[in-house]
């Protein structure tokens, strides 16, 4: 029979997956506007990047945050300053690329899947010092971090295949309802939408190197 604890610390590692992933940043700006500019296939593969950064990151959160909460919380302002100037590079290139040169590749078949993937695992990644601390406040929201004698190996691997399976769900989910509009857009549209994305995901770089010198500066003080 199956062990209704282990069921219910899979539920936990969902909802965890479900709700941190529900988030408006950079990279949900970037799904969106891969789904809407690119295709369905470039977005659901984005979302399913994101997912399993956001896992691997979920893994560190559960087992090893303490040995790396001191390391985080001493370089909070370095890897701020880098995290943010990389979002508004990434900004930069959203907003010049053109999405109809994308159109036109997928139509011939050779839509760069694997590209999209790795390159937003690897954004997603960049803001590991934001979201392990943020997956950590989920984990113990709803009681899931991991106890050590306490909780079972088991246990342990539901709560993070819950996690995945939850962040999965939302990232399907949005880049499905995404397609729906995608169909009434046209070209022109999607270069307004490029633009839109790149302006948005520009000011969260600025505004994260912006406010993190100023604490410098009035921490100097």
């Amino acid at each position: 029979m199956l062990d209704f604890t282990i069921i219910q610390q899979f539920l936990c590692g969902f909802v965890v997956g479900l709700a941190s992933s529900i988030t408006v940043g950079p990279v949900a700006v970037m799904v969106i506007q891969r789904t809407l500019s690119n295709s369905r296939g470039s977005g659901l593969v984005s979302g399913i990047g994101v997912a399993c950064a956001d896992t691997s990151m979920a893994v560190i959160a559960f087992f090893c945050y303490s040995m790396l909460e001191s390391l985080i919380s001493q370089y909070t302002d370095i890897l701020s300053i880098v995290g943010g100037t990389v979002v508004m590079i990434m900004g930069v290139y959203i907003f010049l690329h053109n999405p109809v040169s994308q159109i036109r590749r997928n139509r011939t078949g050779k839509s760069m899947l694997v590209q999209d993937f790795i390159s937003i695992f690897s954004f997603t990644l960049t803001f590991f010092y934001v979201i392990i601390p943020y997956l950590l406040a989920f984990f113990s929201m709803f009681g899931s971090i991991s106890g050590g004698e306490e909780s079972s190996i088991a246990g342990s691997i539901m709560v993070i295949a819950g996690f995945f399976i939850g962040a999965v769900a939302w990232w399907m989910s949005l880049t499905m309802l995404l397609s729906i509009f995608r169909r009434k857009i046209k070209p022109r549209h999607m270069v307004i939408i490029n633009r839109v994305a790149g302006v948005i995901v520009l000011l969260i770089g600025v505004y994260t190197l912006l406010s993190t010198l100023i604490k410098i500066i009035l921490n100097g003080m």
